[in-house]
C-alpha cells in the first residue's frame, strides 16, 4: 500500500473502519462537521479543500496570494464579497435545495462571506497564476446536464469547467435513491493525451434524509487498491487514485461536491474497461433480467 492510499492496514479495526481511515478525510472537532484538507495532509500535490460553518453575523474573509479559490455556498443566506463587490445569496436552505451561489477568486483578490443565517461554505484551492478575472457565479450562471440513464441517471452542475480557473474543476452532483453516479467508474490519476489526465480530487457528500448511507468504491486495474466507503452524511472521501463510484441506499437521495485539480485540468478520463460497454447501454443488455422472474406475480402480503 502506497503512501498517497492513506493508513496502513491495522488488525484491531474492522475492514468498514480501515477503508474510512484511509479515505475519508476527518472532521473538525465540535460537531459542526467542519473539514479541512491540504496537499500534504492529502498525500497529493495541488488540492486543498474546507468546508467552513459560519453563525449568523460571522464574517469569512480570506486573500490568498499563490492560490486561486472558489467558494460554493452550501447552505445558509448571507452576502459575499469580491474585490470590493458584493452579492447577496439566499437561494437554499441546505444543498438540495437548489441551484448554488458561488464566487471565483484568483491569487492576490480579497474575498469574504458575511452570514446572515448559519452557512455552510466549500471552499477548492490550488495553487495558480492569477491570470483570470475574479467573478461571482450566480444560479443563472452555472450550467446543468442529466447524464447517465436508467438506474445509473444524475444530475451534474458545473460550477467550473475546463478553462473556468487555471488549475480547477468544480461540480455538484444530485443521484437519486438507489442509483449509480461516477458510472461507468472512471479514474484520472495519470496523464495521458487524450485518454486522463492527473487529477486530486474530493467527494463532499450529503444524504437526504440524513440517517442514510452511500456506497463508494475505490479501486485500480490491479486490485491493490480495492476499498469500499460506507459513506455517512458529510463525509468528505479523498480520490487519490484509480476507479471511483457510488451508489445510494434505497430510499435516501445523495449530493456531493467535487473539487478537482490538476497542470491540465480536463474532464477526459479513462473507464474501467470491463464496465465501459455500459456507457451505450444504460438498460443493459437486451437479455437482461426482468420482473416478475419465472413465474406468475402474486400481491405482496
Amino acid at each position: 500500500m502506497s503512501a498517497r492510499d492513506g493508513a496502513a492496514p491495522d488488525p484491531g479495526v474492522t475492514g468498514a473502519e480501515l477503508a474510512r481511515r484511509r479515505h475519508v478525510a476527518p472532521r473538525a472537532p465540535g460537531g459542526r462537521g467542519d473539514v479541512v484538507v491540504t496537499p500534504d495532509s492529502a498525500g497529493w500535490e495541488h488540492l486543498g479543500f474546507e468546508v467552513r460553518t459560519l453563525r449568523p453575523g460571522q464574517r469569512f474573509e480570506h486573500v490568498d496570494p499563490a492560490r486561486e479559490t472558489c467558494v460554493v455556498a452550501l447552505s445558509g443566506s448571507g452576502v459575499m464579497e469580491l474585490n470590493g463587490e458584493t452579492r447577496p445569496f439566499a437561494e437554499r436552505a441546505n444543498p438540495f435545495g437548489g441551484l448554488p451561489h458561488a464566487l471565483y477568486a484568483p491569487p492576490r483578490t480579497p474575498f469574504a462571506v458575511l452570514a446572515e443565517t448559519e452557512v455552510e461554505l466549500g471552499i477548492g484551492s490550488a495553487a495558480a497564476t492569477g491570470r483570470l478575472r475574479p467573478r461571482f457565479i450566480a444560479p443563472e450562471d452555472v450550467t446543468v446536464e442529466m447524464r447517465g440513464g436508467h438506474n445509473a441517471l444524475r444530475q451534474i452542475t458545473h460550477v467550473l469547467d475546463p478553462g473556468d480557473a487555471e488549475r480547477l474543476l468544480c461540480v455538484e452532483v444530485y443521484t437519486p435513491s438507489g442509483n449509480w453516479s461516477s458510472y461507468p467508474p472512471h479514474r484520472h490519476d495519470e496523464h495521458v493525451p487524450g485518454v486522463e489526465v492527473d487529477l486530486d480530487e474530493v467527494y463532499h457528500h450529503r444524504i437526504a434524509p440524513a440517517g442514510g448511507f452511500a456506497l463508494q468504491r475505490l479501486y485500480d486495474d490491479s486490485r491493490e487498491l480495492d476499498d469500499v466507503v460506507v459513506v455517512r452524511d458529510g463525509d468528505t472521501v479523498l480520490v487519490r487514485r484509480g476507479y471511483h463510484p457510488v451508489v445510494m441506499a434505497p430510499g435516501y437521495d445523495g449530493y456531493y461536491l467535487n473539487f478537482l485539480a490538476g497542470d491540465e485540468p480536463s474532464w477526459v478520463a479513462r473507464d474501467e474497461p470491463d464496465l465501459a460497454w455500459v456507457r451505450g447501454s444504460w438498460e443493459g443488455r437486451e437479455d437482461r433480467m426482468r420482473l416478475p422472474f419465472g413465474a406468475p406475480g402474486r400481491d405482496e402480503p
